[in-house]
């Protein structure tokens, strides 16, 4: 039997590819390949390009652009409104938030990439410097949201920062490119409109979905439904992206930009709290779909036409230096609010591009914008940078040396402080006490544990507690201002691993959990502990019987 005939031999071939490329890739340490790119190379191995084991049948080719429909959805769902619309730290600058400065590198990289296509007018026949320009300036949400995934920094504010930059460029070069294009194969049409329409019905579903999913009796409902074979989330979850999707195509939108605002509008009405239902759509997405997509973007890569072409190998040059220098020169901006080493990570990896590049090639090549030869070494960009930039990536941005990391600041000047101090002198680590109160410093005057003021300021106290070192930090601030302060510098400025808060006010929440904080709240805490003595009385004096020193609280695995 062939592969046409059965295309689940095909598609055998691809799974078991998707198993095996991130065993290999996990082995080669030193080269740091990330499992995307292992994706792609094996299908150019077993593609067009390659043994010529796979067709693009029109099977594989729904699997694949459901594949890719649903990583946007994933990667709107990554998205942390809160973080895009805060204000951000109190020292920061209104163009250090993430929006605005997303806004500004995007203005750069425009403007920058249209330069690089004037000059490229020069070299090979291009129509429309501003369309090739716009197809510079994208970024690949479809590698940055694995890249970022497999680090594990998608939680991190650092993550989300690269996040939103990427999902910002594309959104908005998406939005550019369609209307160029529409207007350059169509001219100016009432068509145009049904954009705007497609924006304005994202607000009024996400506004009225977020307030009645908010309703006790369906959160009730949806629970009970989600521990049964209903799995009522997973499936309201694919029928979102779809619904979303067949609407962008009504529309006359791109599907990505449909799959992409679906989960947007998921992630406001489940929360980013909700970890398992995130857990099921990744292992779903991840473990099935996506890899297709991946592989078969390997499959159709036709290595031979670019060759047959001296002058697009020489494009493919010039567009590479271009396309890296057009996203690397705005993102020094980022430096004003990460370290060089996390800024040089991010320029490589935003570099990327692939899907949106290509798609929007192939739709310029169509309707004879651009030439076979410009289409080809677009293509060969797209698979050179998104191989090269996450590559690049995990070698500036080498994994966080926590065990390296010693040492428990604990902030405040309340006498739970002092009880913390004294159970955590048997652990032998060292213990920074950062006190305003001069009144309570005589307290821990004969304790081994080192003490600072923090009369010139918080930031100056944690840099003089050496914090950029310190493995744990305990946030016992009682003001809002102060709690967010001390959670944004130890988290965003110092990268401690560990940051633990009391948190009374229930607002500040959502805002710790965006930085990866801890939150304790102190009415919870204490309702706890209530329910504890009710349940479990002996257990519960056990606990409260402070004369006993050999009590412990051990985890266990």
């Amino acid at each position: 039997m062939t592969l046409e005939q059965n295309p689940f031999i095909a598609l055998l071939l691809i799974t078991a590819l998707a198993l095996i490329v991130p065993v290999i890739a996990t082995r080669l340490r030193r080269i740091a390949i990330p499992i995307v790119v292992g994706e792609i190379l094996a299908g150019i191995i077993i593609g067009r390009s390659g043994f010529d084991l796979v067709e693009n049948s029109p099977t594989l080719a729904f699997l694949a652009e459901f594949g890719f429909a649903y990583l946007m959805f994933l990667s709107g769902l990554e998205v942390d409104f809160d973080l895009l619309f805060s204000s951000g730290k109190s020292s920061e600058t209104r163009w250090q938030t993430p929006l605005p400065l997303a806004l500004l590198l995007l203005a750069g990289t425009i403007g920058l990439a249209v330069l690089v296509a004037l000059g490229l007018t020069r070299i090979v026949d291009v129509q429309s410097p501003l369309l090739l320009g716009l197809m510079l300036s994208t970024t690949s949400l479809g590698i940055v949201v694995p890249v970022l995934k497999e680090r594990d920094l998608l939680g991190s504010t650092y993550g989300q920062y690269l996040l939103i930059i990427a999902s910002i460029a594309d959104f908005v070069t998406l939005l550019l490119l369609t209307i160029l294009i529409a207007i350059r194969s169509q001219g100016l049409t009432l068509d145009l409109l049904l954009i705007p329409v497609l924006l304005a019905l994202f607000v009024i579903v996400a506004r009225f979905t977020h307030r009645f999913s908010a309703r006790n009796i369906i959160q009730r409902g949806l629970s009970e439904l989600s521990t049964t074979t209903a799995q009522i989330r997973v499936r309201g979850a694919f029928a979102l992206m779809v619904a979303w999707v067949v609407l962008a195509d009504a529309l006359g939108v791109e599907l990505i930009l449909g799959a992409f605002l679906a989960g947007a509008i998921a992630g406001l009405v489940s929360g980013r709290d909700d970890d398992n239902a995130q857990e099921k759509l990744d292992a779903i997405g991840y473990g099935f779909f996506i890899p297709i997509f991946f592989i078969m973007v390997g499959v159709e890569f036709n290595l031979s036409a670019l060759f047959g072409s001296p002058e697009a190998l020489l494009l493919v040059v010039l567009l590479l230096v271009g396309a890296y220098a057009v996203k690397i020169i705005p993102a020094l901006l980022l430096r004003r609010v990460f370290s060089w080493r996390q800024t040089l990570g991010a320029r490589f990896l935003l570099s990327s591009r692939l899907s949106l590049i290509i798609a929007a090639a192939s739709i310029a090549l169509n309707i004879g914008v651009i030439t076979e030869a410009i289409n080809a070494a677009v293509i060969l960009l797209a698979i050179v940078s998104c191989t090269i930039s996450p590559v690049l990536f995990n070698r500036f941005y080498p994994p966080e040396q926590e065990q390296r990391r010693a040492g428990i600041i604990i902030v405040g000047q309340d006498q739970l402080v002092e009880f913390i101090v004294g159970r955590l002198l048997p652990t032998d680590e060292s213990i920074t006490v950062i006190c305003p109160d001069q009144s309570r410093i005589q307290a821990f005057q004969l304790l081994p544990v080192t003490i600072i003021t923090g009369c010139t300021g918080i930031a100056e106290a944690l840099i003089e507690a050496h914090a950029e070192t310190a493995r744990v930090l305990i946030n016992l601030t009682t003001t809002a201002d102060e709690t967010i302060e001390v959670g944004s510098l130890s988290r965003e400025v110092h990268g401690i691993p560990l940051v633990i808060s009391r948190v009374s006010e229930v607002e500040l929440i959502p805002r710790l959990q965006s930085l990866g904080i801890k939150v304790v709240q102190p009415v919870l805490a204490t309702a706890m502990a209530l329910e504890g003595a009710l349940r479990y009385p002996t257990f519960f004096d056990l606990l409260v019987n402070h004369d006993q020193d050999n009590i412990d609280v051990s985890e266990v695995t």
